[in-house]
């Protein structure tokens, strides 16, 4: 699944962005970034192994929860100068891409329902 792959994606250059915050933030911010990240994707692997549709569209919209989670604490990185303002932009652009993604899926999927 295209959106899942993104959703990886997404995450390792999470985990490469905070790796090059401050040391003093292993357990505020890096670790609240890489954890939103994460659950990105292991909502959607999670719903997708679910035994109804219902479910799976409703961890989709737990993924958009951690997927939005992410895009705050971005923000917060980036106005705290944590992040150069390039990287801020991908990973602003990448996390909008899958958000477009996971709303045309569940949308796809409500109308099987």
């Amino acid at each position: 699944m295209k959106v899942w792959q993104l959703a990886i994606e997404l995450a390792v250059d999470a985990y490469k962005a905070t790796g090059e915050f401050p040391g003093s933030e292993l357990y505020g911010l890096t670790s609240q970034m890489r954890r939103a990240a994460g659950s990105i994707a292991a909502n959607i692997a999670e719903g997708h192994g679910r035994e109804t549709t219902a479910h799976f569209i409703q961890f989709l919209r737990f993924s958009q929860g951690s997927l939005k989670e992410f895009e705050t604490h971005l923000i917060i990185a980036s106005k705290v100068g944590f992040l150069p303002d390039s990287r801020f932009q991908e990973l602003a652009d990448q996390s909008e891409n899958i958000g477009k993604m996971l709303r045309a899926l569940i949308r796809s999927l409500q109308d099987k329902l």
